[in-house]
């Protein structure tokens, strides 16, 4: 679950985002404030993973309140005015609501906040990666990845029993694995190096697949293959 803070000065708007919240299975809201102080004595006795946070707000703004919290939840922005949007993104919100927003555009919000949580789960080089799927988290053994490859802007985990499509880059993917198992042999491929079956002109195989080396890699390759 995802604990959430509403915090908005108008009682329609408080309204609309409490039963969004109350609709959403992922979301238990911890509180509902119609100001940034009363959102900062809520944080004090609650846990607050997610804040719905109107910009335009008396005594203190939401941008500026935002910006005196030490410890910075994700923030969600709600505002009827759209000159706000390129402060509230300055400041890592995760996504920007422009009142009056529908139940389909506040899901979306949700699924970034998830999103994003998912992409700053640690690694762990001691035998897995964490790698969020069908909205999902899977620990994944090394030893259970055949290779990954580019699909846009999503990537195929081919494992041994499975196939996962996250939502990453391959860039980022190579740094969170340990670099004496894998490597780059391609714009679209990593590959686990111990799954590798034979190594022939410009490609490799793994089970039944045939994986390009591309020309810029090919010396890394070779390098890494011993």
């Amino acid at each position: 679950m995802i604990n959430c803070l509403i915090v908005d000065d108008e009682p329609l708007s408080r309204d609309v985002l409490k039963t969004y919240c109350a609709d959403h299975p992922e979301l238990e809201i911890v509180g509902i404030c119609k100001d940034a102080f009363e959102a900062m004595a809520a944080m004090e006795k609650q846990t607050v993973d997610l804040i719905f946070l109107d910009v335009n707000m008396p005594k203190l703004s939401g941008v500026n309140f935002y910006k005196s919290l030490n410890q910075k939840p994700a923030v969600v922005f709600t505002t009827a005015y759209p000159e706000f949007a390129v402060e509230g993104f300055e400041l890592d919100a995760v996504d920007y609501l422009l009142k009056p927003f529908s139940f389909e555009r506040f899901v979306k919000a949700v699924n970034k906040v998830k999103e994003k949580a998912a992409s700053n789960l640690p690694s762990n080089h001691n035998g897995y990666i964490l790698l969020k799927a069908d909205k999902k988290i899977y620990r994944t053994p090394f030893e259970d990845i055949l290779y990954f490859e580019a699909l846009g802007d999503y990537v195929k985990v081919y494992l041994v029993d499975k196939v996962l499509i996250v939502t990453t880059t391959l860039k980022k993917l190579l740094e969170e694995l340990p670099e004496t198992q894998f490597i780059r042999t391609h714009k679209s491929f990593i590959v686990n190096k111990t799954k590798i079956e034979y190594l022939e002109g410009n490609q490799l195989k793994i089970k039944e697949q045939l994986i390009p080396i591309g020309q810029a890699y090919k010396e890394e390759v070779l390098k890494g293959l011993g």
